[in-house]
């Protein structure tokens, strides 16, 4: 029986022996499109090549796109589990054109790869097509020998495709299976289409038109193929399977599932295996691509696949942790065609691990109330929106994990209600992705690639070079002239400007012309165009002209400080903390760094130290930092860190640093620190000077961030620093060193004088003492007290309990018109009375709200004080019904 991983393998073979480009797949997040929350097919890295925007160096090309689909129009999460084909993650399977050939190969291919490489009974197959495509159907007559009742034609949408509402349109025709009479389910079009007799394993979509704004279509100039085929069904199909998840990738996953909570996989807890297998591989290759949970967009839909997982896990019986133990099963199961598995291994474990250990301790809560609510529900009844809104808001339970966990009872949700509770917290996860718009203008930049080409970076050998002005653009579109005052974007043929890229900011400077002169702001890149924004001081600037460039010298001196020193930190870190550390974003400025790294828990001072040590050791060893161009696999076998989700091209800049005897990096072990970078970079690490943290703090869940300073900042932080304690040691009239040692006694005073300040305030609001009345039998003390805080109160009821041994104190506060209140009762006498019971009575005459605690010592507040004596009334009630 053949794996899906040798599907996977025969699928792209086939292909390159056609004449197909073999393209890496795309990372989850799209790269290209600000209106996609997650790749979810195979053409979502090729839709600027399918749209002219784009060119590559091949016309056809085959893939295995990694896919996720968990949130908005593709909602798959509810079903997931459940049903024999639903998934969070998939493989699609597919082979592209970008105008070479079109249906009179493409159906060749699809035919021929089925029936004779995947050897499928052709008497099994039947296919769709649009119903006016008589060109399709004549093809598949020839190739296939299909008859009419074989080759179906549909009318609606579900064979006709759009890119959106304008662009790339055609018609398309799916491929489908016969399972056989035994199974229900008519043929596609057919009244009982959706019964799972007949199952499409392969879609073909012919770009043929254009679809235009005013809902005409107009002939496509380049005639485009975009195929797409699930691996897990063409596998369950290959492996005699009707289940998805009885092949054999998903069984591994399944097993090792059962393994790890100690129970059957095909027992009563398969459907939690299922949901877990699915799962793990969703949130592990978006972690590995660079999405972290959070509270919002990529990293919210994250969390809920993490936690829904999570709470199958609990279902299952999972006593510990569970989901980073099979971390390790599915990077033996994917890591080889899908290498970043392996090399994001240790972030994978660290933040599902984290994340389940954050969870579990609202889990058991919030599952209780579920119950309680749950049983307060009739048969098949609805659980009100306000108790799913308190399970989110408090417990962390997104709304489809209430629903799914109802589900299994046979209830529902009140989906309005919640969404009412929920304000302007409306939730996340089925809002639609709006994206960000900041590429909305992208097309002039992409036009002007194709007409001037893109713009070389001369940056990294020097600060200043000669260019000629291409364009100036303004607005987003092309302007003739920029004139003194204006604000533009200068557009140059080559730069020795660096464009924000990396997490390092662009640069500033100079641009002069023989008609004028512009001080550049910031330096970006577009489409492999940088652009220079600019201010013109004099003259005039025009298209055509000669221009000289000129780097800001000592602020690109510090930022190329700040960013080989974060290359260090990030390896200090890595050192100290773990290999779980990995780069989750950073900022490499003028006036400092930032850096934010994957670690679950505060970095400790010791840490932070022995980190800080190990960045200045490195500097002051004034190693060569080198610089070299290779492959990205060449450069990942050296022990080269690479930003996760990131994809490269065929060469990246591959940056080293620092010296080692044998325990580091490189072929010869040797190496301290290689990264993948564009930056720019110091030539030595002692040009760095010294490198000095401020601190580490949360920047999200699971994710730190360490800010620090180099060179003369770093000096100017340590001598005000310096200068401080040097303030501090005159006014203690000491030496420098022994500052801490006097501010600690100082601050040991400050609380004993407090403590004191407190016992003098308690015994002065008690007057003459305190009086004891018996009621009810019961030794009680009922007072309203004056000058003390509510903080007091506690303090003085153990007191008093000390001194009457059995009793039941309650003191009223006025403490400037709210009044607090505490109540405490003797362990002996909490069989008939509560102190919490107590509290409440005199809340409620005070007029506030709330109030709890333990039996023996409880606390509430008031509103209104001059009801003291009726609270006090109140109490008293309570006792004597005790």
């Amino acid at each position: 029986m053949a794996s899906l991983n040798d599907i996977r393998r025969t699928f792209l073979d086939y292909f390159v022996r056609n004449g197909h480009a073999e393209v890496d797949s795309s990372p989850l997040v799209p790269r290209n499109d600000p209106t996609l929350m997650f790749t979810n097919s195979g053409m979502v890295q090729f839709k600027n090549v399918f749209t002219g925007v784009e060119t590559r160096d091949y016309d056809r090309a085959t893939t295995s796109q990694k896919c996720v689909r968990a949130g908005g129009k593709h909602n798959d999460l509810d079903n997931v589990g459940y049903t024999a084909r639903h998934h969070t993650f998939f493989e699609m399977l597919g082979n592209f054109s970008f105008g070479d050939y079109f249906k009179s190969d493409a159906i060749p291919f699809a035919w021929e790869l089925l029936t004779r490489d995947f050897g499928i009974d052709r008497d099994r197959l039947l296919v769709t097509i649009y119903h006016t495509d008589d060109e399709a159907a004549s093809i598949w007559k020839k190739v296939a020998g299909l008859p009419d009742e074989r080759i179906i034609r549909i009318a609606s949408d579900d064979n006709f495709w759009r890119m959106g509402p304008t662009g790339p349109c055609g018609p398309c025709t799916e491929i489908f299976y016969d399972h056989g009479p035994q199974i229900a389910g008519g043929p596609p079009g057919s009244p009982d289409e959706d019964g799972d007799r007949f199952i499409e394993i392969w879609n073909l979509v012919f770009m043929q038109n254009e679809q235009l704004a005013d809902g005409t279509m107009r002939p496509l100039d380049m005639q485009s193929i975009d195929t797409g085929m699930g691996l897990e069904r063409i596998g369950a199909l290959l492996q005699g399977k009707h289940d998805n998840y009885d092949t054999d990738l998903m069984r591994a996953l399944i097993e090792a599932s059962a393994h790890a909570t100690s129970t059957d996989p095909d027992g009563p807890e398969n459907i939690h295996h299922r949901v877990i297998a699915d799962h793990l591989r969703s949130t592990s290759f978006l972690i590995a691509d660079g999405v972290m949970p959070s509270n919002e967009g990529r990293g919210y839909v994250l969390r809920r696949i993490m936690r829904r997982a999570m709470r199958h896990a609990h279902q299952a019986g999972a006593k510990d942790l569970v989901m980073h133990r099979l971390v390790p099963a599915l990077v033996q199961q994917m890591g080889q065609h899908y290498p970043e598995l392996g090399r994001a291994k240790a972030l994978i474990e660290e933040t599902l691990r984290g994340e389940e250990e954050r969870f579990r301790s609202t889990l058991d809560r919030g599952l209780r109330l579920l119950e309680e609510e749950v049983a307060k529900l009739p048969e098949g009844g609805t659980l009100g929106g306000d108790a799913a809104f308190k399970l989110y808001d408090t417990y962390g339970f997104p709304l489809d994990l209430t629903q799914d966990a109802l589900r299994e009872k046979g209830l529902s949700v009140d989906n309005d209600g919640f969404e009412a509770a929920m304000s302007e917290q409306k939730s996340r996860a089925r809002a639609a992705w709006a994206g960000s718009g900041e590429q909305a203008d992208a097309a002039i930049w992409f036009d002007l690639a194709e007409r001037h080409g893109t713009t070389e970076f001369l940056g990294y050998d020097t600060e200043t070079a000669e260019g000629q002005v291409q364009a100036l653009v303004r607005d987003g579109a092309e302007v003739a002239m920029a004139s003194e005052g204006e604000t533009v974007s200068v557009v140059v043929n080559q730069t020795p400007f660096y464009a924000e890229a990396g997490g390092q900011v662009g640069d500033t400077g100079t641009i002069r012309t023989g008609t004028g002169r512009a001080t550049v702001t910031d330096t970006r890149r577009s489409a492999g165009v940088v652009m220079h924004l600019a201010r013109v001081d004099e003259g005039q600037i025009k298209p055509g002209q000669a221009a000289e460039l000129v780097v800001e010298h000592s602020r690109r001196s510090a930022i190329r400080a700040n960013h080989s020193a974060t290359h260090l930190l990030h390896e200090a870190l890595r050192g100290v903390l773990g290999e779980h550390v990995a780069q989750r974003g950073s900022l490499n400025a003028s006036d400092r760094l930032r850096f934010d790294f994957s670690h679950g828990q505060a970095v400790k001072p010791e840490e932070l130290a022995r980190v800080e040590a190990e960045v200045n050791d490195f500097i002051r060893q004034n190693s060569e930092v080198s610089t070299r161009i290779m492959a990205p696999d060449a450069a990942r076998e050296l022990g080269a860190q690479a930003l996760f989700g990131e994809k490269y091209g065929d060469e990246v800049r591959v940056v080293s640093m620092g010296s080692l005897e044998g325990s580091g990096k490189g072929t010869d072990k040797r190496t301290y620190s290689i990264e993948l970078c564009g930056g720019t970079h110091v030539g030595r690490t002692g040009e760095i000077g010294a490198f000095v943290t401020l601190g580490d703090q949360a920047s999200s869940a699971g994710v730190r961030r360490i800010e620090a300073l180099t060179g003369q900042a770093a000096l100017d932080h340590l001598r005000a620093q310096d200068q401080r304690v040097s303030e501090l040691a005159n006014l203690f009239k000491a030496q420098p060193e022994e500052v801490g040692a006097r501010v600690r006694a100082l601050m040991e005073e400050r609380r004993a004088l407090q403590n004191e300040v407190a016992q003098l305030r308690r015994e002065l609001s008690m007057g003459s003492g305190v009086e004891a009345s018996e009621v009810n039998g019961i030794k009680a003390v009922l007072q309203v007290v004056s000058g003390v805080s509510g903080k007091d109160l506690g303090p003085m009821i153990d007191e008093q309990k000390a001194a009457l041994g059995s009793a039941v104190i309650v003191f009223i506060a006025d403490t400037g018109g709210k009044p607090a209140v505490a109540a405490g009762v003797t362990r002996d006498l909490t069989d008939r009375v509560s102190a919490v019971d107590l509290v409440k009575a005199a809340v409620d005459a005070l007029g506030g709200r709330g109030g709890g605690g333990r039996p023996e010592m409880a606390q509430g507040g008031g509103a209104d004080i001059a009801q003291a004596d009726a609270a006090l009334a109140a109490v008293r009630a309570v006792i004597e019904a005790a």
